[in-house]
């Protein structure tokens, strides 16, 4: 593992209490065990989720990769500090969540509108964000809109911001455009049914490096049952390019916008390897360069790019440690429970 360290000053945590308009429907006891199922109404639906450790917990809100759902937490979540108060997404269109109205597009100001909705709705004012993926971009960009709110940002295998090529900005917008027109005109799109095992195998095929176990705990939200067998939960739509597109330079401009500490884990055979856009993967240096230079911590780990969810005993101590220094060290000064 390389490691390399650094510290930013964080503003003292505030937490707000009590959810609006969420219901919730809590379970037991320990860490493992203590998990209740989250429901934010949104205009057009509803953001579903689950929430580990106690009420008067730390809030932590977790925002799972591309094509995931929360469970992508399952097995990290519990072995985390339990003072924590764990609050894991299924991000529009994904696992459990609404999908997006017709005619909408899936993009990351989207999805950092949904964040700051479910933070409204759980009456936050301050918290610490965990983003693997895609859902590290989206905590990227959230913490740069909305510093005042993000004590800490852990980003797992991501680099908080996912710029294009400015040569390439018309073509993958135009792209992204396409694809959803083209949707659009087809009179009928069925998904098609599964049966259990097939499912299984077809996720397995597109993330060859998931665990068996990895695979059903993704399942669990990520199929529902219909006559004949299962279809996949998640929104066609969420396959299609984004339009909405950041150039280096606006990335950057963003990143310099993030006052939370910020801790990026890396695994070693894991994003880099994964671009769907080749020319992305030559910002990465720069990216990183540019968190070190603000003195934050960039550590790498031996696995994949699911490594939190297939190994998570080898990313809990890191990211506990981190929480533990930036989160937890500090006063509660009000101790508002979620």
């Amino acid at each position: 593992m390389n490691l390399f360290l650094g510290e930013t000053s964080t503003e003292m945590l505030v937490l707000l209490q009590t959810l609006r308009g969420v219901r919730q429907c809590a379970t037991s006891t320990t860490m493992a065990q203590q998990v209740s199922e989250l429901s934010v109404p949104v205009p057009w639906g509803e953001i579903r989720g689950r929430v580990w450790g106690p009420d008067h917990g730390r809030p932590v809100l977790c925002l799972h990769g591309w094509a995931d759902n929360c469970g992508a937490f399952n097995t990290l979540i519990p072995l985390l500090p339990n003072e924590c108060r764990y609050v894991a997404l299924d991000l529009a269109g994904h696992g459990r969540s609404s999908h997006r109205p017709p005619g909408d597009f899936y993009s990351f100001p989207s999805y950092v509108a949904d964040v700051r909705r479910v933070v409204d709705a759980l009456q936050l004012k301050k918290f610490s964000i965990i983003g693997h993926s895609m859902g590290g971009d989206i905590a990227g960009m959230f913490s740069a809109l909305y510093p005042e709110m993000v004590e800490a940002l852990v980003i797992l295998d991501a680099y908080g911001f996912l710029p294009t090529d400015s040569k390439e900005l018309s073509k993958v917008m135009r792209q992204g455009m396409d694809e959803m027109l083209q949707f659009e005109k087809k009179t009928e799109e069925k998904q098609r049914v599964y049966t259990y095992e097939k499912a299984a195998e077809r996720l397995l095929a597109a993330n060859p490096t998931l665990s068996e176990q990895s695979v059903h705990i993704l399942l669990e939200r990520g199929l529902v049952q219909v006559e004949g067998g299962f279809v996949f939960s998640r929104d066609l739509r969420v396959n299609f390019k984004y339009i909405l597109r950041n150039s280096l330079e606006q990335s950057l401009e963003m990143q310099s916008k993030i006052q939370a500490s910020v801790l990026v884990v890396l695994a070693e055979n894991g994003l880099d390897r994964m671009f769907s856009e080749p020319s992305q993967r030559k910002f990465s240096p720069t990216l990183l360069q540019h968190l070190q230079d603000r003195n934050h911590t960039v550590a790498k780990v031996a696995g994949d790019h699911h490594v939190h969810l297939d190994k998570p005993e080898v990313v809990a101590p890191l990211v506990s440690d981190f929480l533990r220094t930036k989160v937890l060290s500090q006063p509660n000064i009000r101790g508002h429970k979620l």
